[in-house]
């Protein structure tokens, strides 16, 4: 765990500065390292929707570190077992997804957090303690300092959303805007109008209780409506897509040209 980098990522969004990273599935470190030498701010280790394992999580945590990124994980449950795993493997943030009510925000709180702030497992023998080289005492105080991020999910999120506002610690309110479209009967459709709606009301209701918001966006449309609303955590699409995309346009480039290979 870097608590040089936790304390400036804080900070940055402190000062209202937005913050920009995509979701990464490919498990590897060098895709992780492009980002950060691209000049990402994040980098979102997905451990909900992805392939990667705890083994292939170490080495891209590691990956970002090399490259000055942060790493978030989206862990896949609102488990012990996935919270602290993560957080032991040095997860600078975790990402807690299916955030629905006030207790499940408060659990996912209480799990990454030593005590006083909650009851995450105990072992110093783990990389983010540097595999003990760390003082005791010093790593309990500054592990209670990595980022939570809740991840709300659907109507019964926004049923429950005054509530889930008044849980201390949350750190970002990332909104999910595929989840919430398939909940409000359109899936997949992010820019309807009743998703647009409901996103705007969580955004406006978080920054009345100073609370970072955080969203995904997958196109420059969304990025420009989200970024332009307020919203200060922006995951930007997911490696395997940017790359796909890429590979599109140049394909659709390259077929276009009108003289062919070979050809004066």
């Amino acid at each position: 765990m870097n608590e040089q980098m936790i304390q400036e990522f804080r900070q940055r969004l402190s000062d209202g500065q937005k913050v920009i990273g995509p979701f990464m599935k490919t498990c590897d470190p060098a895709f992780v390292e492009a980002a950060g030498w691209a000049g990402m701010d994040f980098v979102i280790l997905d451990m909900e929707h992805g392939p990667i394992n705890i083994q292939n999580l170490q080495n891209n945590i590691r990956a970002s570190q090399v490259a000055g990124v942060f790493p978030v994980v989206r862990v896949g449950s609102i488990s012990e077992e996935a919270i602290g795993r993560a957080l032991d493997i040095g997860a600078a943030a975790i990402e807690v997804p299916q955030i629905c009510t006030a207790q499940d925000a408060r659990r996912a709180i209480e799990l990454a957090r030593f005590h006083p702030l909650g009851h995450r497992g105990v072992c110093r023998f783990v990389r983010s303690a540097h595999y003990s080289n760390l003082p005791k005492e010093g790593y309990f105080r500054s592990a209670n300092e990595i980022l939570i991020i809740a991840q709300l999910e659907g109507t019964e999120a926004i049923k429950n959303l005054e509530d889930i506002l008044e849980v201390p610690g949350i750190d970002i309110l990332f909104i999910g805007p595929y989840d919430l479209s398939q909940s409000l009967g359109v899936p997949g459709q992010v820019t309807h109008p009743d998703v647009i709606r409901q996103m705007q009301t969580i955004v406006d209701r978080a920054k009345e209780k100073q609370i970072t918001v955080g969203t995904f966006s997958d196109s420059p449309e969304t990025l420009a409506l989200w970024a332009g609303a307020g919203v200060q955590y922006i995951a930007y699409s997911v490696d395997v897509g940017l790359f796909t995309d890429t590979c599109r346009g140049l394909k659709k480039q390259f077929t276009a040209l009108d003289t062919p290979l070979g050809s004066a």
